[in-house]
């Protein structure tokens, strides 16, 4: 990677070089910045809905006016390299002014990018502070495979969801899941209104004038950007803790509180089932927000507590908790990484079907190995699409391969090498990479290192790297 052209800052004596806008990824080359690692960020942020409807929760999202945000964000980081400039990502909105260590740095955008001249060269190993104030109505963002994020207007609020790139959408950063960091999200609100993010809600207060809320949430461990959300509604909040004592804290727009119960009733026993087939959990807290259905085309799983558009079903519950072990916890080094993600998630599904009373794990691969899994015939070919390790472009990341042909992956090597070792190396494999990254090449690497008698060749060529349908030995 090309950090860019060298240079000396002056005053300071630093030789210095232009930090790279993109980390080189294969799907989103412009995502994420070279030259330094993030730390910690604070965000403060001050939502202003449509003055005369903030109340009117029969609005449309089509018919909604376009909210505000006034924002300040505080970018705690390591310079990894002597640095002249750097980038943030960081899309629409205005830059009100931006300082770094408190002084006045200058700074130009172009696309995505943010990108800072501070006053001084930082040195290699240096912890530095950008501040970033800006206003104006965060973007929603299209994905290459047409689905929105980013900024999500909603009947009664917003909604932001951050994967894969969404995020820059409504606060600067180093925008790509190789980069984590603990997060401070403060949101304000008018009064009446709710904002629920990631994890600990640290405190709720509403002003003398009574006119506004302010909630205060802190991320004590390590989050991907893409994993950042905010919901700002109508909420009913329940809050509860699990039997060994995890708070588990749930806001659901009362029009999907009737159809959530149920499911969401299950949530201490799919989180003890995890537990016990996963290794400990890895955060301070779960929990869920389930906002209306159509204020977003998917559920995703948002650090600490997941989002879903609607009442989700059982599995899809089971599917986005587990995320939290494998994708938020293990969080990929790239998006080429993605079946690391879904394909554990998905097998997640499959495995809490056997346990109750379902179809065996078996069952389900043979249905998707014969063509029998899905009504539509397209969608039983579309498995074989491309290999799971290797999406074929940006817009294909959460197709069916990475999912469903991921997920027979981890089937076939937990028929190589028996249950026992299976579970040693899922739950192994969590703890190690604890709060960290991976990609597809440690986790071959592992699974080889847990069980060095058995031969995986097979399953790394022609299911996991192949091209088509492999023949089943």
């Amino acid at each position: 990677m090309t950090l860019g052209l060298t240079a000396c800052s002056g005053p300071s004596g630093v030789h210095a070089t232009s930090g790279s806008a993109g980390v080189g990824d294969p799907y989103f080359p412009k995502s994420g910045n070279g030259g330094y690692d993030v730390t910690h960020y604070d965000l403060t942020l001050a939502y202003t809905p449509d003055a005369s409807d903030a109340s009117d929760t029969s609005k449309t999202r089509d018919s909604a006016a376009a909210p505000t945000l006034t924002a300040t964000a505080t970018i705690t980081a390591r310079a990894t390299t002597p640095l002249s400039t750097f980038d943030l990502d960081f899309q629409g909105m205005k830059v009100n002014s931006l300082t770094v260590d408190g002084k006045k740095a200058s700074w130009t955008r172009g696309g995505q990018e943010l990108k800072v001249r501070p006053p001084a060269a930082l040195r290699k190993g240096r912890t530095f502070k950008t501040t970033v104030r800006y206003s104006g109505t965060p973007e929603t963002i299209t994905d290459p495979d047409g689905s929105d994020e980013g900024w999500l207007p909603t009947a009664d609020g917003a909604l932001a969801l951050g994967e894969p790139t969404g995020s820059m959408a409504w606060f600067p950063g180093n925008d790509h899941p190789s980069d984590k960091a603990t997060y401070d999200i403060t949101i304000t609100v008018p009064k009446g209104l709710q904002a629920v993010s990631n994890g600990e809600l640290r405190s709720e207060t509403t002003t003398g004038t009574a006119r506004a809320t302010t909630y205060s949430w802190h991320t004590p461990q390590p989050m991907a950007t893409y994993l950042a959300t905010v919901a700002i509604g109508h909420y009913d909040i329940t809050r509860t803790t699990t039997r060994s004592g995890l708070p588990v804290y749930v806001a659901v727009d009362p029009q999907e509180a009737a159809a959530s119960r149920k499911v969401l009733a299950e949530l201490p026993e799919i989180m003890e089932w995890e537990e016990y087939n996963f290794g400990p959990y890895p955060f301070s807290s779960t929990g869920a927000i389930v906002d209306r259905g159509g204020d977003a085309g998917y559920a995703l799983e948002t650090q600490n507590r997941p989002f879903f558009p609607g009442a989700p079903d059982t599995a899809t519950l089971v599917h986005e908790l587990a995320h939290q072990w494998y994708g938020d916890s293990v969080t990929p080094k790239s998006w080429r990484d993605m079946w690391l993600n879904e394909g554990f998630a998905t097998y997640a599904e499959w495995l809490w079907a056997e346990d109750h009373d379902g179809d065996t794990a078996q069952q389900t691969f043979d249905a998707l190995y014969k063509g029998t899994y899905f009504d539509d015939k397209a969608d039983d070919d579309a498995v074989w699409a491309f290999p799971p390790a290797t999406p074929t472009s940006a817009a294909h990341i959460s197709d069916s391969p990475v999912y469903e042909r991921g997920a027979m992956v981890l089937h076939k090597i937990r028929l190589t090498v028996g249950d026992a070792r299976f579970y040693d190396i899922i739950q192994g494999w969590a703890a190690t990479h604890r709060h960290g990254n991976a990609n597809t090449a440690d986790f071959t690497a592992y699974v080889e290192k847990m069980a060095p008698a058995k031969d995986f060749t097979e399953i790394w060529k022609n299911w996991l790297y192949g091209h088509g349908k492999p023949a089943r030995p």
